[in-house]
């Protein structure tokens, strides 16, 4: 075990990822050999899911069935690969439904594997992981772009590391749907679309430009079909410019319906969106002052497969992401390894008899180390100050469920407990989280004095929500405080339903 981590990961031979995007399903699968990863097989589906939005951001269920039947087909090709060697991931539209919960049950009962839905931010830095890897290493600092069907995400950075990333608000499916649905083409819809898009970079502009880069690079659907169609119309072979995308947008206003659009290097299937994604690209460049852009093979799915690879060669990004957060808010990383370590030992003794998984055992480790992270703020009810912080927080590696597992737990860590609290996770996992609340809650009261050495638990049995604690012989004699901590502690948990004892 290492200070911030259990040694809990498989060992990865072959590992896949599935982009489930606002416009196209993507699947890579990749072999290790010789410790370098060798894609050996891609797939990828047009779904637009996007395109299922209804005006109050609910999937429809023909949307939700092209999408299942596609994890269907995606989940035959993974149904052999152990738990944790597949990384799935929802972006833009996943997160703009409110019904994606009901959908993500459904889709990874279809896949086989979890599915986790990201913010824009990690979305951002798992899409350069995968672009930095496709590249040579001693270019300097690179801005990376990629255009999703619901957002765009811009990057600047070095080597593997980002150093400024944003996700912005708009996609070649979302702006599409907004400036050219009726399928017209004429130089009002452009206009309307690059206004708009303009605005949506205004605020991020200055700083991109004041950090600048060495080269500029683009990834996945849209860019890519910018480039194979600037290529097919003989403009220029190996990149994208300004002036290859005015004279492709000129030829889409001259034809001036989508229906009536024949552009060479453009797929039937990429014809809807084309116009919204180009007019997202065209701004960029614009508001950037982008001089040329050439295009990657890498994109999030890539950056996936390297992120899972990293977890299970002990470079876990969420290490960095929570030592980073300790020491940004003060958080003393001793008391948090002891917190965590006796959470984790009360975990091992109860794993069997309440059902509980390695990912529970993780997300109790990671929230034991972010539990103070609110006294910054105040003493005074400080678990409610880390449980917003830590909601609210771009925390790189994370998933937003993650997230919201780790706020309530923190949320729940000491002081009185409710069931209502656990009701933003779903209700199928509202049961493990109070478990793991419940161990939190004890290991932090066994460290209150906040020393290595506490009272020894000799036994512990577990009868559903009964818990009896046995401490070594003597060990409580001269703990006062801790006896009358372990009182107060039974009383709390009546609130939830649980019954604890010990002697």
């Amino acid at each position: 075990m290492t200070d911030t981590q259990p040694d809990t990961s498989p060992v990865a031979e072959h590992l896949a990822a599935v982009d489930l995007g606002s416009n196209s399903f993507h699947m890579v699968v990749a072999r290790l050999d010789d410790g370098h990863l060798k894609i050996i097989d891609r797939i990828k589906e047009m779904v637009r899911l996007g395109g299922g939005l209804d005006e109050n951001n609910n999937l429809s269920e023909e949307a939700q069935e092209r999408a299942l039947a596609c994890l269907k087909r995606f989940g035959e090709r993974v149904k052999d690969l152990p738990y944790g060697n597949v990384a799935a991931v929802g972006t833009n539209t996943l997160r703009m439904s409110n019904n994606a919960r009901e959908f993500l049950f459904r889709a990874q009962l279809a896949l086989g594997h979890p599915i986790s839905v990201i913010g824009g931010r990690e979305e951002a830095r798992l899409i350069y992981l995968g672009v930095s890897h496709s590249l040579a290493s001693d270019e300097g600092q690179r801005f990376v772009m990629d255009i999703g069907g619901g957002s765009t995400e811009l990057i600047i950075g070095e080597g593997f590391e980002p150093i400024h990333l944003e996700s912005l608000h708009m996609g070649c499916v979302s702006m599409s749907r907004r400036f050219f649905a009726d399928g017209r083409l004429g130089k009002k819809s452009w206009r309307r679309a690059n206004t708009a898009a303009h605005l949506e970079l205004r605020p991020f502009k200055k700083n991109f430009r004041q950090i600048g880069w060495e080269s500029a690079t683009g990834a996945s659907g849209t860019i890519k079909a910018v480039h194979s169609v600037i290529q097919a119309m003989g403009i220029d072979p190996y990149v994208i410019t300004l002036e290859g995308m005015y004279a492709v947008r000129d030829a889409m206003i001259a034809a001036g319906r989508v229906d009536k659009l024949e552009l060479p290097g453009l797929s039937e299937e990429r014809r809807p969106v084309f116009a919204g994604g180009l007019a997202v690209l065209i701004a960029t460049f614009e508001a950037l002052r982008i001089d040329k852009m050439r295009v990657s093979d890498g994109a999030l799915r890539e950056g996936l497969i390297y992120d899972r690879l990293g977890r299970f060669q002990h470079q876990d990004i969420r290490v960095k992401t929570v030592a980073d957060m300790q020491k940004r808010f003060q958080v003393s990383p001793s008391h948090a390894r002891r917190v965590s370590k006796t959470a984790h030992d009360l975990f091992c003794l109860v794993e069997k008899d309440w059902g509980l998984t390695l990912e529970h055992s993780e997300l109790l480790h990671w929230a034991a180390s972010l539990h103070e992270v609110g006294l910054i703020i105040s003493h005074s009810g400080y678990q409610r100050h880390g449980a917003y912080m830590i909601d609210n927080a771009d925390l790189p590696g994370f998933s937003l469920e993650e997230q919201d597992w780790m706020s309530v737990l923190v949320r729940c860590h000491r002081r009185k407990i409710s069931p209502a609290l656990f009701e933003t996770l779903p209700s199928t996992e509202r049961e493990a989280a109070m478990k793991l609340a419940v161990l939190l809650r004890i290991a932090t009261v066994l460290h209150r004095s906040r020393d290595d050495e506490t009272a020894s638990i000799k036994k512990m049995e577990i009868d559903g929500h009964k818990i009896k604690i046995r401490f070594r012989k003597h060990d409580l004699d001269n703990r006062l405080l801790l006896s009358a901590d372990l009182k107060q502690e039974a009383n709390d948990l009546k609130a939830i339903g649980f019954k604890l004892k010990f002697k």
